[in-house]
Order: structure tokens, then C-alpha cells, then sequence
């Protein structure tokens, strides 16, 4: 009886709301640099052991040493996430070296700054093998243990993109609308057989990383975010969350959250607004290199860190995120507040009444 009250009833949740269950064990692919090299820093302050996936030896060396600084273990695997069969292979070595793996989080990509007009096919199945099928591949080789225990979390990287696509980056939109596809399909079916395995796909903004120095672009102009930017800790720090929460969505920032309810409300102004600012919006004035390296194919030498380099743009927090997060401590307040209101509210009236009998 009490097993069950402590599941079922409102006392139970607070509990296990507060009970510590933090991972021990986290996968992060695309962990060189950008928001994975961010991720990575969130989850060494808690002393975690962390599997760092990625291509490029020297940013994947660099991840290790911040990693090992904040007081967590790395264990680094270098793969091409577009390989499935690698990332099986490495997935089970994983659990051989670092134990049961608690959180997947699949955040490797690769963009391509192109008019359609101008782009090649072999960019798109280039793109669409990473990150979209690159997150296909993690989700499988994560379930393949996970199922085992019928525990752990998987976390997809989303966009406000994966709802609405913008010019320029056709490849990439059509990408994270795939990844939205497939993740609708896998919650519903996990929900079907009462898996306890956790899973959200956490829909970013612009972010200040280093993609737009990385990726490829034809652009006749140095490429960057669009619209309100925000640094990349903020991202992951909605990511640590959502692995420990079976929320089906997390949006960051206020502009996902209007992107995304404004495509669901008037695509067609979205249309018309994006063919009016999207080129502009998403090139600063600096002149573009066309013969400088990008890690379509393969890493770019060097360790490039997470920031991009709009630092000055961009915001360290997110009000939206925050609210988010806190909404159930908020709800919780609130009801302690009212309670505390209503009791007061009512033993006001009782003194009341009892000094109008003395009257009479």
C-alpha cells in the first residue's frame, strides 16, 4: 500500500521530484564543438561520465581536458554518426567501459547555406545522413540497451526549424522536420508498451555557436543566425533537464515559441515575411571566403570551442526557458499562496462573526 500510494499519489511525485536520480552515464554526439562541447561542460560539473562522439580529433581532445578540469570522466570515440553499424559498435563499447548508459543525446549535424537552385544532391544525402539519420542511428543503438533495463533517456535536438523551414537552409529544415517525424512516431510507440524509457526533443533557437564558421556556404556573405541569439549554455542547460524529465517537447526562448505557434497559425505570412529578411537576416556584412575549408565531409583541423563568434549578440538566459523549467515549483507556490490566503481569508471572517455575536 504504501509502494503505492508513493507512485501514484500528488506525495509521491514531489518525491520522486526531489529524490536524486541524476545519470551517470551520457552520450553526447557531435561533442567537439558548438552546443555538444557546452552539453559536455553541463554534465562534467556533475561529476558524470561522459562519452564524447564526434569526428574531429582535435576538438574531441580539447572536450576531454575541459571534461576531466570541471571533475567528470571522458571517454572519446571518434565516428561519423552517418555510419550505423560504427555507432552500434561504439554504443556497446560504451557500456563495456563506462557502464549503463543513462542518456543519449543526439546533437551531431552538418548545414549547407544554399539557394535550392544551387544545391547538389550528394549535399542533401550528405546532410540528411547526419542529422537527420545520424540521430536515427543513436536513438537505435541507445534502445538496443535501454530497452534491457527498461530505463535511461533519449534526447533529440530540435529546432524551431523543424516546424518551420527559412530560406537558405533547405537541406538542414528538412532534416529536423524528418527528426520531429520520427520522434512522434518513437514517443507514441514507447508510450504504447509503458516504457519507462524517457525521451523530448528539445527545439533550440539561433544559437552563438561555431556552425556558421564550419558548416558550408555559398552565400555571397559570411552567414549568422537569425533573429535573437542566444549562447549555447542556455541550450544545454534545458538539455540536462529535459533528460531527467519525460517532457515530450522543451522550446528555448521566446522566438521558438512564436516561430513555431506562428507556422501552426499563418504559414503563409511566415512565407512572405522570410522571402522579405531571410537572405539578409542571415548574413552579416563581412564578406564570405568560397574556398574556406567546411566540415561537410570532414572535420576542420583545430579545436573550435562552442562559442561562435557573435558574443556580443548574444543572451545567456532565457525568461521562456526559465519559466519552463520552474513551472512546477511555480504551480506549487502559487498553491501554497493561495492555500495560505484562503485560510487566512477564512479566520478573518471567523473573527468576524464572532465579534459581531459579541455585539449582540
Amino acid at each position: 500500500m504504501v509502494e503505492i500510494f508513493m507512485n501514484d499519489s500528488f506525495i509521491g511525485k514531489v518525491f520522486s521530484y526531489f529524490k536524486d536520480d541524476s545519470p551517470k552515464v551520457i552520450v553526447i554526439t557531435g561533442a567537439s564543438a558548438g552546443l555538444g562541447r557546452s552539453i559536455a561542460r553541463e554534465y562534467a560539473k556533475l561529476g558524470c561520465s561522459i562519452a564524447l562522439l564526434a569526428r574531429g580529433e582535435d576538438g574531441l581532445s580539447g572536450a576531454k581536458e575541459e571534461v576531466e578540469k570541471l571533475g567528470g570522466k571522458a571517454l572519446i570515440k571518434q565516428v561519423d554518426v552517418a555510419d550505423a553499424g560504427k555507432i552500434e559498435e561504439i554504443a556497446d563499447d560504451i557500456e563495456d567501459e563506462l557502464g549503463p548508459i543513462d542518456v543519449w543525446i543526439n546533437n551531431a549535424m552538418v548545414s549547407v547555406f544554399s539557394p535550392v537552385n544551387e544545391m547538389l544532391a550528394e549535399e542533401y544525402k550528405r546532410v540528411t545522413e547526419v542529422t537527420y539519420l545520424g540521430q536515427v542511428y543513436g536513438t537505435l543503438a541507445a534502445l538496443k540497451h535501454m530497452r534491457k533495463r527498461n530505463k535511461g533517456s533519449i534526447i533529440f535536438v530540435g529546432s524551431a526549424l523543424a516546424y518551420r523551414g527559412i530560406p537558405l537552409q533547405s537541406a538542414y529544415c528538412a532534416a529536423k522536420h524528418a527528426i520531429e517525424g520520427f520522434y512522434d512516431a518513437l514517443r507514441a510507440e514507447l508510450i504504447h508498451d509503458k516504457s519507462k524509457i524517457k525521451t523530448c526533443m528539445v527545439q533550440l533557437p539561433a544559437m552563438n555557436t561555431t556552425q556558421f564558421e564550419l558548416v558550408k556556404s555559398r552565400l555571397p556573405n559570411k552567414a549568422k543566425p537569425m533573429g535573437k541569439i542566444y549562447q549555447p549554455e542556455v541550450a544545454a542547460r534545458a538539455i540536462v533537464y529535459a533528460a531527467k524529465h519525460n517532457r515530450r517537447e522543451i522550446y528555448v526562448g521566446y522566438p521558438t515559441l512564436y516561430s513555431i505557434l506562428g507556422n501552426k497559425i499563418a504559414p503563409w505570412l511566415g512565407d512572405h515575411v522570410l522571402a522579405k529578411e531571410g537572405y539578409k537576416g542571415q548574413q552579416t556584412e563581412l564578406k564570405e571566403d568560397p574556398d574556406r575549408l567546411n566540415n561537410l565531409y570532414a572535420p576542420v583541423p583545430g579545436d573550435h570551442g562552442s562559442h561562435g563568434s557573435f558574443d556580443k549578440d548574444a543572451s545567456s538566459k532565457s525568461t521562456e526557458l526559465w519559466l519552463s523549467m520552474n513551472k512546477n515549483k511555480i504551480f506549487i507556490g502559487l498553491g501554497v499562496i493561495t492555500t495560505i490566503g484562503w485560510i487566512l481569508k477564512k479566520k478573518m471572517r471567523q473573527n468576524l462573526d464572532l465579534k459581531s455575536s459579541e455585539q449582540f
